[in-house]
């Protein structure tokens, strides 16, 4: 098992956690299979695509997904999905 050291907004939201200072949601039975099916929808990987970038995209792709310890095609896979729904893009 990997070891990670939490940062120090995840700190803060253990220790409010373990406080009692987070409330479950109501319908929470209901809430937890629909996040779960989102999840599942947003994690599954039914095609594979080939992409040419520069060597140094690529490394500071690397560099990035070693930051966040997960896979660079994960990151990759991550933004491409956030670009294509909108999110954190300009209009």
């Amino acid at each position: 098992m990997k070891y990670y050291e939490l940062d120090k907004e995840e700190k803060r939201l253990l220790k409010e956690v373990e406080a009692g200072e987070w409330k479950r949601v109501k319908n929470f039975e209901k809430e937890k299979k629909e996040a779960m099916l989102t999840t599942r929808n947003t994690l599954a990987k039914n095609k594979n695509i080939n992409i040419r970038v520069t060597v140094k995209t690529l490394l500071k792709l690397r560099s990035r997904a070693a930051e966040e310890g997960i896979p660079y095609q994960t990151l990759a896979s991550s933004v491409l999905h956030k670009f294509a729904n909108g999110f954190g893009v300009a209009s």
